[in-house]
């Protein structure tokens, strides 16, 4: 009996204190306001045990709400309240504040030493030199474009990775092409297609998904002469075939027919009131031969721009075989962005989220080995995302095989996201990946894109510096040997060790390599996808 009182006690004290209002209006009129207040939350309780849909409000009527309430609020009384600042999730505090200073151009450094924990498994750090250097020109570049590429890209090594308009406000796109331009950088488009709001001058790479945004047919399929249009305009610098993301690798996607606005269906070429379909899968290839012949006709149409792939590395003996293709036919791509699966600015599955696709560091280290093996790393330059924030970030990213890096939520960062993890419900409290016009206005373009420009320009003014401290020239002679890992609290060892390069052309030669690639290679072919035998 005492715990049903417990119960439901809220929902007789609201009845007892409706009834008693409504007797105190006899006296004065305030009590009105009383008497609809405990009013309402009565016929909340009524509607609570009525209901069928909530075990908990049926039992708890009126209480259960507040479970409801700090469920709600529980994200940010952690993060403001709870969390450290060492505690990623996914971005630490820590992380994060080292962006906002350097966007908005405030002294980044620290007192008091450092606060992580430099004797527990896993902490990294680079080795310096006695004779550093000073290093005058932190407008770092890296030439993208094979032999049989015309119009090569000189590309920053930093640059802003694929985040299409509709994930993000037009806002949001707006300020960060217009910090792009600023500060001599790429912007990615993202598979969305480029959209009016990219069209504030910064050099865009345009990422071309199997949904074919901006250059399909009515049917989903690839159009040649719509692609054509878009690619040789001169604002895109390159072109980069979406094969998978981080967040979610194999996932296909669908944008209901009700979030799609005007903007977006002209960006992505689309009709209204249907729902908008991006496949698992390219329609374009089916084999890794016709992805070489793919690769070999966007370069054609482009007028003969940089053309390259993203993926998520999942099955290496795939990967393979696109490999195997490129020295079949002769084709090669002039770049190949790895995309680690703790990438991803909007929602995912949890289990592709969580579990699904190789982490960045193992998928980078496997297509750089790969293409050494295969005598092909020269041919192909290698651009890499995930995670990558800081200078240290890059500079590790760089020598474990990467040319460049990119970055989305760094520079979401940078234009005012707070990690809110809100960007699927249409409200973020920022206007950075909402479409509500209302919202969007809080982030005003002009000062965030300057924000933008900061932050790079800060970051690779870092980089710079720890690149000098290394007694280098560029943070492209990066190599793994100045990459320490802690792999027990008494033990470390050279990332030599961890990550090491393999001989060029050992593929080639079928040397044994005891890290299961030769064995791979073998199994791999270039007329198919599908393994010779089982496994992958």
């Amino acid at each position: 009996m005492y715990t049903r009182f417990i119960r439901f006690s809220p929902l007789a004290i609201c009845i007892i204190l409706t009834l008693a209002c409504l007797i105190g209006f006899v006296w004065n009129d305030w009590f009105a306001l009383g008497a609809v207040l405990f009013g309402l939350l009565s016929l909340v309780g009524v509607y609570d045990i009525m209901q069928s849909r909530h075990a908990i409000t049926r039992n708890y009527p009126i209480l259960a709400h507040l479970r409801f309430l700090f469920e709600e609020i529980r994200p940010e009384i952690r993060q403001y309240l709870i969390e450290s600042d060492d505690d990623e999730v996914p971005f630490s505090r820590a992380t994060r504040t080292i962006v906002y200073q350097r966007a908005k151009d405030v002294e980044d450094a620290k007192p008091f030493g450092t606060r992580m924990r430099v004797s527990e498994s896993g902490y990294q750090w680079i080795t310096h030199s006695v004779k550093p250097r000073h290093i005058e020109n932190s407008d770092f570049r890296v030439e993208i474009g094979g032999p049989d590429c015309t119009q090569p890209y000189q590309a920053s090594i930093y640059n802003i990775s694929a985040m299409s308009f509709g994930a993000l406000s037009g806002n949001a796109i707006m300020a960060l092409n217009r910090g792009a331009k600023a500060g001599g950088f790429a912007h990615d488009t993202g598979e969305g297609g480029i959209s009016r709001y990219h069209r504030e001058g910064g050099d865009l790479i345009y990422e071309l998904g199997s949904g074919y945004f901006g250059c399909r047919n009515h049917d989903g399929t690839f159009n040649p002469e719509k692609f054509a249009k878009r690619a040789t305009d001169p604002q895109v610098k390159m072109i980069e075939i979406k094969i998978s993301q981080g967040a979610k690798p194999g996932h296909g996607g669908m944008l209901p027919a009700a979030k799609i606005t005007p903007e977006i269906a002209e960006a992505r070429d689309i009709p209204m009131g249907v729902d908008c379909i991006s496949p698992a899968s390219h329609s374009a290839f089916d084999t890794p031969i016709e992805m070489m012949q793919f690769i070999a006709q966007l370069r054609e149409l482009s007028g003969g721009k940089p053309i390259g792939f993203k993926l998520c590395l999942g099955h290496r003996r795939e990967f393979m075989c696109m490999v195997k293709a490129m020295l079949e036919t002769g084709i090669t791509p002039d770049f190949i962005v790895v995309d680690g699966k703790e990438g991803g600015t909007g929602a995912a599955p949890l289990e592709f989220a969580n579990h699904m696709g190789f982490p960045l560091v193992e998928g980078l280290s496997f297509v750089h080995n790969t293409l050494r093996g295969a005598g092909l790393r020269d041919r192909i330059k290698i651009g890499a995302s995930g995670k990558l924030v800081t200078a240290f970030h890059i500079a590790k990213t760089l020598a474990i095989g990467a040319d460049w890096a990119n970055s989305a939520r760094g520079f979401m960062f940078a234009i005012g996201c707070i990690q809110a993890q809100s960007c699927h419900t249409n409200r973020c409290p920022t206007g950075v990946t909402t479409q509500d016009k209302i919202r969007q206005r809080a982030l005003v373009v002009p000062d965030k894109a300057t924000r933008v420009s900061n932050f790079h320009r800060n970051t690779m003014k870092a980089l710079s510096e720890m690149t000098g401290a290394a007694g280098l020239t560029h943070p492209g002679q990066f190599l793994p040997h100045h990459l320490l890992v802690r792999v027990t609290d008494r033990d470390f060892k050279v990332g030599d060790e961890v990550y090491p390069y393999l001989p060029e052309g050992f593929l080639l030669r079928e040397e044994e390599d005891n890290m299961g690639y030769l064995k791979r290679w073998k199994r791999a072919r270039s007329e198919a996808f599908e393994p010779i035998d089982a496994g992958v």
